[in-house]
């Protein structure tokens, strides 16, 4: 019998495999070895960095809220125990976007806060 190495699916892999280096330096867009290992060290990156990019984005937040109440002589821990008080259930990504795009409700927030409200 014949040896067999199913050759169109495995040039299909390496084909896919080079297809994704498309782009990368040298011998990572060149070689199926190095662009392989190229690649798969990549994919560990983005794995990883999609959970770093909600770690980064949620310190954002905070300080464009903990700068916005500075501004209106309370501090980001004051404020964020005034909201959980007063039972406003507003989170810091919604709060960042109102301190930055929209002041005068975010005034109006921290009023309430405050008790001026």
């Amino acid at each position: 019998m014949p040896r067999a190495t199913n050759n169109p699916a495995s040039r299909a892999r390496r084909k896919k495999i080079m297809l994704a280096a498309r782009g990368f330096f040298g011998a990572r867009s060149k070689v199926y070895t190095v662009a392989k290992n190229a690649l798969e060290k990549g994919w560990q990156y983005a794995f990883r960095d999609r959970k770093f990019k909600k770690r980064v984005y949620r310190r954002l937040w905070i300080a464009r809220i903990n700068a916005a109440t500075r501004a209106q002589g309370m501090n980001y821990s004051t404020f964020i125990h005034g909201l959980t008080e007063k039972g406003i259930g507003l989170n810091r990504k919604a709060l960042a976007d109102l301190a930055l795009n929209h002041p005068a409700t975010f005034k109006a927030v921290l009023d309430t806060v405050k008790g001026k409200g």
